[in-house]
């Protein structure tokens, strides 16, 4: 549950924002979603500093290597500390690639950079947490990320809603009411990792940690999950940049309903949260019992939340369209494609869930393989059906956004059937 509560306050987060700006026009509705695009580009990559640093330290837990568990959150925190340095001294030609990436008229394109120029500012927070987190999830304690969700949330509403609605700093408001939040989190990380290390009665040297053996055996399995990342970011982004070459309009209908995918997402990466933690500490102790049942537990939750939430979206999809914005237009536009959001579910959540499962396990090579191929499938169904329609007459608006949007559901369904496949050689032998 703990690991459910923290997934849930962080879509919470982004669609708060969402309507805060949704509410002042359209044109602010697609500056924010390029401009969430533009980092979910850049810490999407970075996933691994959360990701690796669970799996490892799981099955240090369930070894019972305390040591080995506390050199795995000095690596992490280490690499993402120069991870968030670069970023931030090479933020100049970042900002140059968001015009080559991504599409959408000059106002929009305008308040996406203000946007990109102030938020750059929380990496170092944003990458410490991430591997933090990781850690935490790891050594079975849920608790303590959801209580950092929950404050870092809270947070980043009040001074959002202080930025923009009193103070009136437009997206700028947004987009410092994210940096002010994600320095909190990573204080309140900084002040739970104070009070849990003396617990574990393990210690550590930094250069002990950063023995080239031990980062070597880190990186494989983390560069293996990088690719998948990459993958993953690069689909999403192309979504972000194909809806803005459509329109302005199409744009942020896209954003609104990508809403839908991102609250299920993140709930069902509450169960693969638990998954992670779960997995690799059966696999550390070598209990395949346990792991086999917390595998089809964990399946099947999944299934029971795919039929909950179909039927939500599909009674009150309109309803949650008006959290969103008020823009009569956009809601009618959006209502065209409402049918989409109710595939999310079904196509989505066996992607979500074996994710956990082989992060728990270390198993990065299967996650990478399903990842490139159903990025190729993606791609390849997109610009072939384009072609397709082009042929046979006038590409409409719509039928251009249906298509972009099959593509999307065909890499969401073939991501969870290729890791279904592989469950019993890369998971369960592992235990034996």
């Amino acid at each position: 549950m703990p690991n459910i509560i923290t997934n849930i306050t962080v879509p919470l987060l982004g669609m708060v924002d969402m309507a805060i700006v949704g509410h002042l026009s359209g044109a602010h509705i697609g500056a924010i979603t390029i401009g969430t695009s533009i980092f979910n580009l850049i810490y999407w990559n970075f996933g691994f500093l959360r990701m690796g640093t669970s799996g490892f330290t799981a099955q240090a837990y369930g070894a019972g290597r305390w040591d080995e568990a506390l050199a795995t959150l000095v690596r992490a925190c280490t690499i993402a500390l120069a991870i968030a340095l670069t970023l931030i001294l090479l933020q100049w030609p970042i900002s140059l690639l968001v015009p080559v990436i991504f599409e959408g008229s000059d106002e929009v394109m305008r308040m996406a950079v203000t946007y990109f120029f102030i938020r750059i500012w929380a990496a170092p927070a944003t990458l410490g947490m991430y591997a933090i987190k990781g850690w935490f999830i790891g050594m079975q304690d849920s608790k303590t990320p959801m209580w950092i969700a929950i404050a870092l949330n809270i947070v980043n509403i009040l001074f959002s809603l202080l930025f923009v609605i009193v103070l009136r700093w437009d997206i700028a408001g947004v987009a410092w009411g994210t940096v002010v939040a994600q320095y909190s989190g990573l204080a309140m990380g900084i002040f739970f990792l104070r009070r849990k290390l003396p617990q574990i009665q393990a210690s550590v040297s930094i250069r002990g940690s950063l023995r080239w053996a031990d980062m070597r055996r880190f990186f494989k399995v983390n560069g293996d999950i990088f690719l998948r990342t990459v993958c993953l970011s690069t689909v999403f982004t192309f979504i972000t940049a194909a809806s803005g070459r459509i329109g302005d309009q199409v744009l942020a209908v896209d954003a609104l309903l990508l809403q839908f995918f991102t609250l299920f997402s993140y709930i069902m990466d509450g169960f693969a949260y638990a998954g992670e933690s779960l997995v690799g500490r059966y696999i550390g102790a070598r209990d395949s019992k346990s792991l086999r049942l917390a595998v089809r537990l964990l399946l099947l939750w999944g299934f029971a939340l795919t039929c909950l939430f179909s039927l939500l979206y599909a009674l009150g999809g309109e309803w949650f369209l008006r959290l969103f914005t008020s823009d009569a237009a956009l809601i009618s536009a959006a209502g065209q494609y409402l049918f989409w959001v109710l595939a999310i579910p079904v196509c989505g959540f066996a992607a979500f869930l074996f994710d956990g499962i082989f992060i728990g396990a270390t198993a990065s090579r299967t996650m990478r393989n399903a990842m490139f191929a159903a990025t190729a499938v993606f791609f390849a169904l997109y610009f072939g059906l384009k072609a397709l329609a082009s042929s046979h007459g006038t590409l409409t608006t719509m039928h251009w956004n249906n298509i972009l949007w099959t593509a999307f559901m065909a890499y969401l369904l073939l991501r969870g059937v290729l890791q279904g496949i592989r469950v019993k050689k890369d998971i369960y032998r592992q235990a034996i």
